[in-house]
Protein backbone atom coordinates (compact mmCIF):
# COMPACT_ATOMS: atom_id res chain seq x y z
CA UNK A 1 0.00 0.00 0.00
CA UNK A 2 2.97 2.37 0.74
CA UNK A 3 4.13 1.88 -2.88
CA UNK A 4 0.83 2.99 -4.15
CA UNK A 5 0.48 5.63 -1.68
CA UNK A 6 3.63 7.35 -3.09
CA UNK A 7 3.00 6.73 -6.81
CA UNK A 8 -0.65 8.12 -6.20
CA UNK A 9 0.83 11.19 -5.46
CA UNK A 10 3.40 11.51 -7.97
CA UNK A 11 0.50 10.80 -10.81
CA UNK A 12 -1.83 13.14 -9.72
CA UNK A 13 0.78 16.39 -9.71
CA UNK A 14 2.42 14.86 -12.72
CA UNK A 15 -0.24 12.62 -14.46
CA UNK A 16 2.73 11.58 -16.80
CA UNK A 17 5.33 10.84 -14.53
CA UNK A 18 5.12 7.06 -15.15
CA UNK A 19 8.05 6.60 -17.17
CA UNK A 20 10.54 8.21 -14.64
CA UNK A 21 8.80 5.99 -11.82
CA UNK A 22 9.31 2.66 -13.85
CA UNK A 23 13.12 3.84 -14.89
CA UNK A 24 14.04 4.51 -10.91
CA UNK A 25 12.55 1.03 -9.79
CA UNK A 26 14.28 -0.20 -12.51
CA UNK A 27 17.36 1.17 -12.28
CA UNK A 28 17.52 0.54 -8.15
CA UNK A 29 16.24 -3.22 -8.52
CA UNK A 30 19.54 -3.43 -11.34
CA UNK A 31 22.18 -2.71 -9.04
CA UNK A 32 21.17 -4.34 -6.41
CA UNK A 33 21.32 -7.45 -8.91
CA UNK A 34 24.13 -6.94 -10.28
CA UNK A 35 26.22 -6.54 -6.74
CA UNK A 36 24.32 -9.31 -5.06
CA UNK A 37 23.11 -11.48 -7.42
CA UNK A 38 25.44 -10.93 -11.11
CA UNK A 39 28.53 -10.66 -8.35
CA UNK A 40 29.61 -7.58 -10.95
CA UNK A 41 29.08 -9.76 -13.59
CA UNK A 42 31.22 -12.90 -12.92
CA UNK A 43 28.46 -15.01 -12.16
CA UNK A 44 27.06 -16.94 -15.42
CA UNK A 45 23.20 -17.15 -15.72
CA UNK A 46 21.89 -20.66 -15.61
CA UNK A 47 19.31 -19.53 -18.38
CA UNK A 48 20.49 -18.48 -21.96
CA UNK A 49 20.49 -14.90 -22.76
CA UNK A 50 18.41 -15.14 -25.93
CA UNK A 51 15.48 -16.16 -23.66
CA UNK A 52 16.16 -13.32 -21.19
CA UNK A 53 16.05 -10.90 -24.25
CA UNK A 54 12.46 -12.41 -25.31
CA UNK A 55 11.30 -11.52 -21.73
CA UNK A 56 12.60 -8.37 -21.22
CA UNK A 57 10.81 -7.30 -24.56
CA UNK A 58 7.58 -8.47 -23.11
CA UNK A 59 8.28 -7.09 -19.65
CA UNK A 60 9.22 -3.83 -20.83
CA UNK A 61 6.28 -3.24 -23.06
CA UNK A 62 4.24 -4.44 -20.63
CA UNK A 63 5.49 -1.94 -17.81
CA UNK A 64 4.97 0.77 -20.36
CA UNK A 65 1.40 0.35 -21.62
CA UNK A 66 0.35 -0.18 -17.98
CA UNK A 67 2.06 3.90 -17.31
CA UNK A 68 0.57 5.15 -20.46
CA UNK A 69 -3.16 3.82 -19.51
CA UNK A 70 -3.27 6.15 -16.95
CA UNK A 71 -2.85 8.91 -19.31
CA UNK A 72 -6.02 7.80 -21.08
CA UNK A 73 -8.59 9.04 -18.62
CA UNK A 74 -8.11 5.67 -16.95
CA UNK A 75 -9.11 6.00 -13.15
CA UNK A 76 -6.59 4.12 -10.58
CA UNK A 77 -8.91 2.25 -9.51
CA UNK A 78 -10.29 0.95 -12.39
CA UNK A 79 -6.92 -0.02 -13.44
CA UNK A 80 -6.25 -2.19 -10.53
CA UNK A 81 -9.21 -3.74 -11.05
CA UNK A 82 -8.40 -4.24 -14.86
CA UNK A 83 -5.27 -5.86 -13.98
CA UNK A 84 -6.49 -8.15 -11.27
CA UNK A 85 -8.03 -10.27 -14.31
CA UNK A 86 -4.35 -11.75 -15.57
CA UNK A 87 -6.61 -15.52 -14.41
CA UNK A 88 -8.31 -14.75 -17.31
CA UNK A 89 -5.49 -14.16 -20.06
CA UNK A 90 -3.46 -16.84 -18.27
CA UNK A 91 -6.37 -19.37 -18.80
CA UNK A 92 -7.17 -18.23 -22.02
CA UNK A 93 -3.54 -18.55 -23.43
CA UNK A 94 -2.79 -21.76 -21.72
CA UNK A 95 -5.99 -23.50 -23.44
CA UNK A 96 -4.66 -21.73 -27.10
CA UNK A 97 -0.87 -22.09 -26.42
CA UNK A 98 -0.25 -25.03 -23.87
CA UNK A 99 -3.28 -27.03 -24.77
CA UNK A 100 -4.40 -27.36 -20.86
CA UNK A 101 -7.91 -28.21 -19.98
CA UNK A 102 -9.15 -27.10 -16.62
CA UNK A 103 -12.27 -27.91 -13.68
CA UNK A 104 -16.06 -26.28 -13.95
CA UNK A 105 -14.77 -24.76 -10.72
CA UNK A 106 -12.02 -23.04 -12.89
CA UNK A 107 -14.25 -21.81 -15.36
CA UNK A 108 -16.64 -20.47 -12.49
CA UNK A 109 -13.90 -18.52 -10.98
CA UNK A 110 -12.95 -16.92 -14.62
CA UNK A 111 -16.40 -15.98 -15.51
CA UNK A 112 -17.10 -14.51 -11.87
CA UNK A 113 -13.77 -12.16 -12.73
CA UNK A 114 -14.61 -11.74 -16.24
CA UNK A 115 -18.39 -10.35 -14.90
CA UNK A 116 -16.38 -8.01 -12.34
CA UNK A 117 -14.47 -6.16 -14.93
CA UNK A 118 -17.23 -5.73 -17.33
CA UNK A 119 -19.06 -4.59 -14.27
CA UNK A 120 -16.43 -2.37 -13.08
CA UNK A 121 -15.48 -0.93 -16.63
CA UNK A 122 -18.84 -0.70 -18.31
CA UNK A 123 -19.69 1.69 -15.05
CA UNK A 124 -16.59 3.91 -15.54
CA UNK A 125 -17.57 4.16 -18.91
CA UNK A 126 -20.89 5.90 -17.99
CA UNK A 127 -19.38 7.66 -15.55
CA UNK A 128 -16.73 9.14 -18.62
CA UNK A 129 -19.45 9.60 -20.97
CA UNK A 130 -21.76 11.68 -18.33
CA UNK A 131 -18.96 14.35 -17.40
CA UNK A 132 -21.45 17.25 -16.75
CA UNK A 133 -18.09 19.78 -16.78
CA UNK A 134 -17.23 18.92 -20.71
CA UNK A 135 -19.20 19.48 -23.96
CA UNK A 136 -20.67 17.14 -26.23
CA UNK A 137 -17.46 17.21 -28.44
CA UNK A 138 -14.95 17.08 -25.42
CA UNK A 139 -17.04 14.38 -23.66
CA UNK A 140 -16.92 12.14 -26.96
CA UNK A 141 -13.39 13.18 -27.31
CA UNK A 142 -12.43 12.06 -23.80
CA UNK A 143 -14.57 8.88 -24.23
CA UNK A 144 -12.26 7.76 -27.48
CA UNK A 145 -9.13 8.06 -25.05
CA UNK A 146 -10.71 5.92 -22.86
CA UNK A 147 -11.56 3.29 -25.19
CA UNK A 148 -8.07 3.61 -26.19
CA UNK A 149 -6.88 3.00 -22.55
CA UNK A 150 -8.87 -0.01 -22.18
CA UNK A 151 -7.32 -1.39 -25.30
CA UNK A 152 -4.20 -0.59 -23.65
CA UNK A 153 -4.88 -2.18 -20.72
CA UNK A 154 -6.22 -5.17 -22.60
CA UNK A 155 -2.97 -5.70 -24.60
CA UNK A 156 -0.78 -5.33 -21.62
CA UNK A 157 -2.58 -7.82 -19.32
CA UNK A 158 -2.78 -10.28 -22.78
CA UNK A 159 1.32 -9.91 -23.01
CA UNK A 160 1.77 -10.06 -19.61
CA UNK A 161 -0.10 -13.43 -19.58
CA UNK A 162 1.99 -14.23 -22.76
CA UNK A 163 4.95 -13.94 -20.51
CA UNK A 164 3.99 -16.10 -17.66
CA UNK A 165 3.48 -19.07 -19.69
CA UNK A 166 6.96 -18.11 -21.24
CA UNK A 167 8.40 -18.11 -18.17
CA UNK A 168 7.29 -21.44 -16.93
CA UNK A 169 8.26 -23.26 -20.01
CA UNK A 170 11.82 -21.62 -19.00
CA UNK A 171 11.68 -22.90 -15.44
CA UNK A 172 10.42 -26.30 -16.86
CA UNK A 173 13.60 -26.64 -18.70
CA UNK A 174 16.37 -25.01 -17.03
CA UNK A 175 15.06 -25.06 -13.52
CA UNK A 176 13.25 -22.07 -11.21
CA UNK A 177 16.14 -18.99 -11.16
CA UNK A 178 13.27 -16.38 -9.90
CA UNK A 179 15.71 -14.22 -8.77
CA UNK A 180 18.04 -13.98 -11.47
CA UNK A 181 15.15 -13.45 -13.92
CA UNK A 182 14.11 -10.39 -11.30
CA UNK A 183 17.83 -9.31 -11.75
CA UNK A 184 18.01 -9.20 -15.99
CA UNK A 185 13.92 -8.41 -16.14
CA UNK A 186 15.14 -5.27 -14.53
CA UNK A 187 18.87 -4.98 -16.34
CA UNK A 188 18.31 -5.61 -20.09
CA UNK A 189 15.54 -2.76 -20.40
CA UNK A 190 17.90 -0.03 -19.78
CA UNK A 191 18.91 1.05 -22.92
CA UNK A 192 15.21 1.01 -23.94
CA UNK A 193 14.41 3.98 -21.44
CA UNK A 194 16.93 5.98 -23.63
CA UNK A 195 13.86 6.13 -26.13
CA UNK A 196 11.97 7.73 -23.33
CA UNK A 197 14.63 10.34 -22.30
CA UNK A 198 12.74 13.62 -22.94
CA UNK A 199 9.81 12.39 -20.95
CA UNK A 200 11.94 11.46 -17.94
CA UNK A 201 14.41 14.50 -17.94
CA UNK A 202 10.93 16.73 -18.33
CA UNK A 203 9.55 15.56 -15.51
CA UNK A 204 12.96 15.24 -13.32
CA UNK A 205 13.11 18.83 -14.55
CA UNK A 206 9.41 18.94 -12.78
CA UNK A 207 10.58 17.05 -9.83
CA UNK A 208 13.20 19.21 -8.55
CA UNK A 209 10.79 22.52 -9.14
CA UNK A 210 8.30 20.92 -6.59
CA UNK A 211 8.43 22.39 -3.10
CA UNK A 212 10.83 21.77 -0.52
CA UNK A 213 10.45 19.23 1.78
CA UNK A 214 12.59 18.31 5.44
CA UNK A 215 12.57 14.51 5.87
CA UNK A 216 11.84 13.61 9.63
CA UNK A 217 14.77 12.68 11.80
CA UNK A 218 17.52 13.15 9.39
CA UNK A 219 16.53 16.32 8.33
CA UNK A 220 17.38 16.81 5.11
CA UNK A 221 15.94 18.81 2.45
CA UNK A 222 15.13 17.96 -0.89
CA UNK A 223 12.10 18.56 -3.28
CA UNK A 224 8.81 16.62 -2.42
CA UNK A 225 8.67 14.83 -5.42
CA UNK A 226 12.22 13.16 -5.35
CA UNK A 227 11.02 12.52 -1.61
CA UNK A 228 8.06 10.81 -3.24
CA UNK A 229 10.17 8.68 -5.83
CA UNK A 230 12.38 7.65 -3.35
CA UNK A 231 9.74 6.36 -0.96
CA UNK A 232 8.16 4.52 -3.79
CA UNK A 233 11.31 2.62 -4.76
CA UNK A 234 12.28 1.82 -1.89
CA UNK A 235 8.97 0.23 -0.83
CA UNK A 236 8.22 -0.94 -4.14
CA UNK A 237 11.75 -2.76 -3.89
CA UNK A 238 10.71 -4.24 0.10
CA UNK A 239 7.64 -5.29 -2.38
CA UNK A 240 9.39 -7.48 -5.01
CA UNK A 241 11.53 -8.61 -2.63
CA UNK A 242 8.61 -9.77 -0.16
CA UNK A 243 7.20 -11.64 -3.04
CA UNK A 244 10.36 -13.08 -4.21
CA UNK A 245 10.99 -14.47 -0.64
CA UNK A 246 7.31 -15.95 0.09
CA UNK A 247 7.69 -17.83 -3.26
CA UNK A 248 10.46 -19.91 -1.74
CA UNK A 249 8.87 -20.48 1.41
CA UNK A 250 5.40 -20.80 0.76
CA UNK A 251 3.65 -22.47 -1.93
CA UNK A 252 2.15 -21.37 -4.82
CA UNK A 253 -1.54 -20.65 -3.49
CA UNK A 254 -0.22 -19.02 -0.47
CA UNK A 255 1.48 -16.33 -2.75
CA UNK A 256 -1.11 -15.65 -4.66
CA UNK A 257 -3.45 -15.14 -1.68
CA UNK A 258 -1.36 -12.74 -0.13
CA UNK A 259 -0.85 -11.08 -3.31
CA UNK A 260 -4.68 -11.16 -4.20
CA UNK A 261 -5.67 -9.53 -0.95
CA UNK A 262 -2.31 -6.98 -0.77
CA UNK A 263 -4.49 -6.11 -4.21
CA UNK A 264 -7.61 -5.46 -2.31
CA UNK A 265 -6.06 -3.69 -0.16
CA UNK A 266 -4.65 -1.12 -2.13
CA UNK A 267 -7.84 -0.73 -3.85
CA UNK A 268 -9.49 0.16 -1.07
CA UNK A 269 -6.64 2.33 0.67
CA UNK A 270 -6.80 4.37 -2.93
CA UNK A 271 -10.63 4.73 -2.98
CA UNK A 272 -10.70 6.06 0.66
CA UNK A 273 -7.62 8.06 0.75
CA UNK A 274 -8.12 9.90 -3.23
CA UNK A 275 -11.69 10.05 -2.50
CA UNK A 276 -12.24 8.35 -6.05
CA UNK A 277 -15.87 7.61 -7.12
CA UNK A 278 -16.86 3.88 -6.41
CA UNK A 279 -20.56 3.30 -6.47
CA UNK A 280 -22.04 0.31 -5.58
CA UNK A 281 -21.84 -1.14 -8.81
CA UNK A 282 -18.21 -1.13 -8.67
CA UNK A 283 -17.95 -2.33 -4.85
CA UNK A 284 -19.85 -5.91 -6.28
CA UNK A 285 -17.75 -5.89 -9.74
CA UNK A 286 -14.82 -5.59 -7.56
CA UNK A 287 -16.39 -8.27 -4.87
CA UNK A 288 -16.46 -10.44 -8.11
CA UNK A 289 -12.97 -10.08 -8.99
CA UNK A 290 -11.46 -10.83 -5.94
CA UNK A 291 -14.52 -13.72 -5.00
CA UNK A 292 -13.28 -15.27 -8.66
CA UNK A 293 -9.86 -15.04 -7.69
CA UNK A 294 -10.03 -17.10 -4.49
CA UNK A 295 -12.38 -19.31 -5.87
CA UNK A 296 -9.46 -20.34 -8.87
CA UNK A 297 -6.77 -20.64 -5.91
CA UNK A 298 -9.55 -23.22 -4.10
CA UNK A 299 -8.43 -21.70 -0.86
CA UNK A 300 -11.30 -23.22 1.02
CA UNK A 301 -9.26 -26.74 0.06
CA UNK A 302 -6.69 -25.62 2.98
CA UNK A 303 -8.36 -24.35 5.10
CA UNK A 304 -10.68 -27.38 5.32
CA UNK A 305 -7.92 -29.29 7.36
CA UNK A 306 -7.25 -26.16 9.55
CA UNK A 307 -11.12 -25.51 10.31
CA UNK A 308 -11.78 -29.52 11.31
CA UNK A 309 -8.53 -29.61 13.32
CA UNK A 310 -9.97 -26.37 14.97
CA UNK A 311 -13.54 -27.77 15.49
CA UNK A 312 -12.02 -31.23 16.61
CA UNK A 313 -10.13 -29.19 19.56
CA UNK A 314 -12.97 -27.47 20.04
CA UNK A 315 -14.79 -30.67 20.90
CA UNK A 316 -12.20 -31.92 23.17
CA UNK A 317 -11.90 -29.15 25.48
Amino acid sequence: CLSCLFFFHACRQFPGCGNIVTFSQFLFIAVEGFIFEANFGRKKPAIPMRYYFIMVAMFFTVSVVNNYALNLNIAMPLHMIFRSGSLIASMALGIIILKKRYSISKYTSIALVSLGIFTCTFMSAKQVASDSSLNEEDGFQVFLWWLLGIAALTFALLMSARMGIFQEMLYKQYGKHSKEALFYNHALPLPGFLLLAPNIYHHAVLFSQSEPFQIPVIGLTLPIMWFYLLMNVITQYVCIRGVFILTTECTSLTVTLVVTLRKFVSLIFSILYFHNPFTAWHWLGTSLVFLGTLMYTEVWKSLGPFLARWRKRSKEE
